[in-house]
């Protein structure tokens, strides 16, 4: 457990932003030190992750809502196309684990075996599929059986579109009085873009019929690809993060492209500097901010936190969940890999470190343990 330290973090006041606007500065001009968080959010702030996909299945609407109703500052989608060029709220383009596809003999030639990002995998696919014809499937828990709860859920909802999750956020921020913030992630831009399904064109097209492609817009737009991120921020203003790996990683537009650095690389100064010209945030593997040792324990926090904060760069790491086959062995508890650990005690680790937000599966656990770390 590491001292946590509130005061690294600088909120712009009213004055400079605005009366509830979020301002990450001008794209490209990120100063050194100057993080500009969202006035209306809380730091740290909270992402649901697939929204509360510890209780729901994933990217449901019975997910969203349910990671809203616990408080959630953010909620995450993670965005495909189909075959007709809408977006759709999955993980992954492959959608035998987490829809009843597989059940469905009309569809049973669809089944093939694809390349994705170097990546070889027997399956059915978004890209194949109309929006009509993915209409008539239902979602399902992906890990039944680690969350076997999760599957009294499997059937009661359908695969959502970004435009239905657009309308909801809409209708809820009216219901609330607030604005609902969304975490929007293009999944395999390069593998799409080459299926001539360019994501980031329409999600741009989505934002912008919405409103939501503005400098205080309501959203974070997220990526692994940091190409993917440089083409959204000629797009479109909103804040932008781009996803990171564990150090030995290397993105896969990298990889197409012949760049040979990896996520070791970015996270140094002068790579965060290099992502500071068109991010205003970095969402890195959890252990790039506190490294493992050889058993999986917890070790000692990296310099990440200090070196992005320097280069004007917010914190979104990822993923927290209760259960202790997802925890470092430090945090488990009992034998059950199934059963809960202790994940409170492994979030205020993570945010002892001074990051501006996680994500996380379950939203109720992350926001008791940020309760402590927030300034009132």
């Amino acid at each position: 457990m590491h001292n946590r330290q509130p005061g690294r973090r600088m909120v712009l006041g009213a004055a400079a932003l605005g009366a509830g606007a979020a301002v990450f500065g001008t794209a490209g001009q990120a100063s050194a030190g100057q993080r500009a968080v969202p006035q209306e959010l809380p730091v740290p702030l909270i992402v649901g992750h697939r929204g509360a996909s510890g209780y729901r299945p994933e990217h449901t609407f019975g997910s969203y809502q349910l990671a809203l109703d616990m408080g959630a500052d953010v909620i995450e989608q993670d965005l495909v196309p189909t075959k007709d060029g809408h977006l759709v709220c999955r993980h992954e383009n492959d959608i035998t684990a987490t829809t009843d596809v597989s059940a469905h003999p009309e569809f049973a030639d669809r089944k093939t075996t694809k390349s994705v990002d170097g990546v070889k995998l027997t399956g059915w696919f978004t890209e194949d599929f109309t929006l009509a014809e993915l209409k008539t499937l239902r979602a399902k828990e992906r890990i039944p059986g680690t969350r076997q709860h999760n599957t009294l859920y499997d059937g009661v909802w359908e695969v959502p579109t970004f435009e239905e999750v657009l309308q909801w956020a809409e209708r809820e921020g009216r219901k609330r009085g607030r604005r609902v913030w969304l975490h929007i992630e293009t999944k395999h831009p390069t593998y799409f873009r080459g299926l001539g399904l360019g994501l980031e064109e329409r999600l741009a097209k989505a934002l912008r019929a919405h409103g939501r492609h503005r400098k205080n817009s309501p959203n974070f737009l997220q990526s692994f690809e940091p190409s993917s991120i440089q083409r959204l921020d000629k797009l479109v203003d909103c804040p932008k993060v781009v996803l990171l790996g564990t150090l030995k990683d290397r993105p896969w537009d990298f990889t197409t492209s012949g760049d040979p650095r990896t996520v070791a690389d970015l996270v140094k100064p002068e790579g965060l500097k290099w992502l500071a010209r068109f991010a205003q945030g970095i969402g890195p593997d959890l252990t790039v901010i506190i490294p493992r040792d050889k058993d999986g324990k917890l070790g000692e926090p990296s310099s990440v936190v200090k070196d992005a904060h320097a280069a004007g760069l917010v914190l979104h790491p990822y993923t927290v969940r209760n259960e202790n086959t997802f925890l470092p062995p430090d945090y488990r508890r009992g034998t059950d890999p199934n059963g809960y650990g202790d994940s409170l005690g492994f979030f205020k680790a993570l945010l002892g470190t001074g990051i501006d937000g996680l994500f996380s599966d379950n939203p109720d656990t992350a926001l008791l343990a940020a309760a402590q770390f927030r300034k009132h």
